[in-house]
Formats: structure tokens, sequence, C-alpha cells
């Protein structure tokens, strides 16, 4: 009685793994049928896997004459991508658009080592063909030959070129010529050094006119607190914009110290270098023939909004050797300085800073034969305002 129940048990056992065996095997049949196109209906109702790495949920079943919309989403939140492989062997074109109620055709997949072609190219060259079509060109292609054709100004073709002429002037005239002008103090300050040094110092421009044509006056000069002036000078020069950012200024220049006072010549260029650096260059001919020349140069670093640090420096230059006036030939003197300021307000801003300068080469030796230092540092306070 036991061993028929024992041989019953081990032959029901036997025929549960055969039939684990076989489903494991379907499975595997569907896997491999559906790599290569064909697969039963019965077989698409496990779970899909597909190359984005997707899920369809259970039961789900894709037929030959399924309809997609452009972009649709399935249940499992998956997008179909460029070139994925459905079970009936389509494939997606990049760029594809279906309509409702299209049908996907069985793609043919290329054969081993036949190109494949890239994604959306049958796409792009239908559109591409339309374009050209229509008179529109690829994507980045120059412009067409007749964009260059016609008149400058396309109203001279309906107005008449001495109509627009007079008018555009009319134009520039009321729009682009009115007038204004601007005072500036750049540096108005007093300093206080080693030994005998302390001193005070201006140096103010300012100017009146249009976006072309300026009329410019300058003027700067230093002493000793409590004494005159050792150095002063004027100019007015007329200036005249040769790019956005540059004017070429001439005119004249006038000493009135040191004595004897002298009058020069002036020729320079004034604007903006670029990342902002203000330079002012200027060469100046005396009515002695002695030919000199000054560049100046600044930079605003903007700590904050109204905080702004502007280190500065100037060169002084001579052709030749001016010995009443202490000069030298060559590179005379360096003056550096940095100046950190507050703005107030735009136009009104107090400053600190420390101010150096040297005399070298032949001035220098000038300077130690009449028994005066060549160097001097300040410690300096004042103010910068425009209006």
């Amino acid at each position: 009685m036991i061993a028929p129940l024992g041989r019953a048990a081990v032959l029901s056992l036997a025929m549960t793994a055969v039939t684990a065996v076989a489903q494991h095997d379907g499975h595997d049949a569907h896997s491999g049928e559906q790599a290569g196109g064909a697969a039963p209906a019965q077989a698409r109702e496990h779970i899909e896997t597909h190359d984005a790495g997707e899920t369809h949920d259970a039961g789900e079943t894709h037929d030959a004459g399924e309809t997609h919309d452009a972009g649709e989403t399935h249940d499992a939140g998956e997008t179909h991508d460029a070139g994925e492989t459905h079970d009936a062997g389509e494939t997606y074109d990049a760029g594809e658009t279906h309509e409702a109620g299209g049908v996907h055709a069985t793609a043919e997949m290329p054969e081993a080592g036949e190109p494949v072609p890239a994604a959306g190219a049958e796409h792009q060259e239908a559109h591409g063909d339309h374009a050209v079509a229509n008179g529109v060109g690829p994507r980045n292609s120059a412009p067409p030959p007749a964009a260059f054709s016609g008149p400058e100004h396309a109203a001279d073709a309906l107005f008449g070129a001495d109509a627009m002429a007079a008018a555009r002037e009319q134009l520039r005239a009321e729009e682009g010529g009115f007038r204004t002008g601007t005072a500036l103090a750049d540096r108005f300050e007093i300093g206080a050094g080693d030994g005998d040094d302390d001193g005070y110092l201006w140096d103010l421009q300012g100017w009146w006119g249009g976006d072309l044509h300026k009329l410019w006056w300058k003027t700067e000069g230093h002493g000793e607190l409590g004494e005159g002036a050792d150095d002063a000078e004027v100019q007015a020069l007329y200036s005249r914009a040769i790019t956005p950012y540059f004017d070429v200024q001439a005119g004249v220049r006038h000493d009135l110290e040191p004595s004897p006072q002298r009058s020069h010549a002036v020729v320079g260029i004034q604007g903006l270098l670029p990342y902002v650096f203000e330079i002012d260059a200027s060469a100046f001919l005396s009515e002695d023939g002695d030919w000199t020349g000054r560049v100046e140069a600044e930079y605003d670093l903007r700590i904050r909004q109204r905080l702004v640090l502007q280190p500065r420096v100037e060169l002084d230059f001579a052709a030749q050797a001016i010995p009443e006036l202490g000069t030298g030939s060559g590179l005379g003197s360096v003056e550096s300085g940095i100046r950190l300021r507050y703005e107030l307000r735009r136009e009104l801003a107090p400053y600190v800073g420390i101010a150096w300068r040297r005399k070298l080469g032949a001035t220098a030796d000038l300077a130690r034969t009449a028994g005066e230092d060549t160097r001097e540092w300040q410690l300096v306070l004042g103010v910068r305002a425009w209006f």
C-alpha cells in the first residue's frame, strides 16, 4: 500500500517539474520570436521590455494595425525613442509623426553589414525638399543675392533719393545734433606725506558739444599748503569723435606756473581702451620748439555699486632737456596712486588714497643737483564730482 502511494507521489512531482520546464522554455521561445519578428498572440501576454528600458503592463497586446499618436506615452510611462522596435518589427524614425488612424507597417531591418540610415533622415529630406520648393533655403544658409540688391535705403525707391536725403539730414539735426555739457572734478584733494610734502592738487576738465564735435577745457596743477601753485596749466581743445570710444583733440595749452610762462600747441587722443581703461595721451610743442608728452591712464574697479577702487598712473616725457624747468630728456617722471571712493550720489564721491611720485633719468639728476627729493609719497583725501 505504501509502495503504490510512494510511486504516485514521485510521478506527481515529476509531472510538476516537467510542466515548469515547459513553461520556462515557452517563455524563452517567446523572447526569441520577439527578437526575430514573429510571435504568437498568446505569448504577447507576457511583460514586454523594450530597448529603452520601459515595461508594458501584463496583458498589453500590440497588433500589426495598432495606431500611435505622435509622442504617445504608454501605461508604464515609457515613451518610444528613435529606432525602437516593436513585436511586429516596426521601427519609429526620429521625428516621425503618426496621424490618427495611421497603421504601423512592418519595417524591413537592414542586413548584416548594411549601413543603417540616420534617424529622421527621410523626414528631414522630405521637409528640406518642401522648404526649397517654397523658396526657403536650408538652415544656416547664406542670404540670397537678391537680399543685397536695390538701393542702400529702401525708402529711396518709394520717395526718391533726394527727398529722403533731406529727410535724413533733418532727422540728424533734430535728434542727433543736440548739445550737452559736463564739468568734472576728477581729482580735488589735499595730501600729507613725509617731510614738507603736504600739499594740494586739482585736476578738472569739461566739455560742451554734440556726439561728434566738442569743445574741451582742462586745467590741473599742484602746490604746497599755504603757498602758491608750483605748477598750473589750462588747455582749450577741439575734440572730434573718430570711433564710438575715442576722440582726437587739438588746441592750445598755457602754463601759468612755473615762470616763465609759456604756451604750447597740443594734439592728443582721449577715450576708453578695452576693459574700460580711460586714457588721455597728449603731445605738446612749446613756443620755444620744445617737444614734451604726457600719458594718463586710470581704471574704475567697482567693488560694490557705490564703492569704487581706482588705480591711476601718469608718465611725463621730453624729447630734449629743458634745464630752466628742471626737465631732462627721456622719461622724466612717474606718478601712480590708488584711490577708494564712495559715491554718496553718482555726482558726488569723497575718497581716500595713496599717491607716489618719482623723478627718473636726467630729470632725477637735475633734481639732485638742485637739492630736491627724487621721490615722495602722500596720503590723500579728496572728492570727485561732476555736474
